[in-house]
């Protein structure tokens, strides 16, 4: 099976699949290079209210596939950092989807593995699964945007460890430190994942991207929110709905781009 990124969209939200299993889901230079166009068309699909990113199998994902990587740079004359720029530009395209994202972690969960879900808003992990930043082992710079993600999500301490080792951590570490929300026994995170994204579904949409941008540091764009909350009727409708003791019908979406 060639390597792939599959995806599927089903009551509201869009699933992404990691897809290179010869190479325990490792990405290659094409995976990278088609993530953003992808992340892009389902930003710009009405139907599509949150996003899961996983990994064929019972593995997220290894890392790049460096092989592939040093072919793509050797045969198009690419300076050697244009390989690294590949999984940058793909990692903030995920950072930057306007709507809530989801990692579902088993297995593996390393490398590159760990940029695209530390770029997702929520990580859900399954027992057993190790997470782990090696670009100490390959002597690769790993670069400022990716660090200052990851120490976004566990702090300096952990972010350092973690950089300067290489080593892996499991599961439970991963949930002390920050670096997961969730983690499930095993067989039950399919379950737990389509729960809870069921629960994003019937959120406001609204709440959700504005909460996205001011959690990601946007402090500039209070009256840009305020605005959207008044034309939008989402609060009032939410309001109705509490008070009649009914589901609310939420009607905001965001473009592609956010807000």
């Amino acid at each position: 099976m060639e390597p792939q990124l599959d995806h599927t969209v089903a009551d509201g939200v869009a699933t992404v699949v990691i897809s290179n299993p010869a190479k325990r889901n490792a990405m290659t230079a094409g995976m990278w290079a088609a993530l953003p166009g992808l992340l892009e068309r389902l930003a710009g699909d009405r139907e599509v209210r949150a996003l899961v990113l996983t990994g064929a199998g019972d593995t997220f994902c290894a890392g790049a596939d460096i092989s592939s990587l040093r072919e793509r740079g050797e045969r198009d004359g690419e300076p050697g950092d244009a390989p690294q720029g590949l999984a940058v530009r793909a990692e903030d395209a995920l950072a930057a989807f306007p709507k809530p994202t989801l990692a579902a972690v088993r297995g593996y969960c390393v490398g590159g593995g760990g940029q695209l879900a530390g770029a997702c808003d929520l990580r859900f992990a399954e027992e057993g699964a190790s997470f782990g930043i090696t670009p100490a082992k390959l002597g690769i710079v790993y670069p400022a945007s990716s660090t200052r993600r990851l120490v976004s999500l566990v702090g300096p301490s952990t972010a350092k460890y973690l950089l300067f080792s290489g080593e892996l951590i499991d599961a439970e570490r991963a949930l002390r430190t920050g670096l997961v929300d969730e983690v499930l026994p095993r067989g039950e995170l399919d379950k737990r994942v389509a729960e809870f994204t069921r629960v994003l579904v019937s959120r406001s949409q609204l709440t959700q991207a504005a909460a996205k941008e001011f959690a990601d540091g946007r402090d500039d764009r209070d009256a840009h929110w305020a605005a959207q909350a008044r034309g939008s009727g989402d609060t009032a409708e939410g309001v109705a709905a509490f008070l009649e003791r009914r589901t609310p019908r939420f009607t905001w979406t965001p473009g592609p781009t956010g807000g």
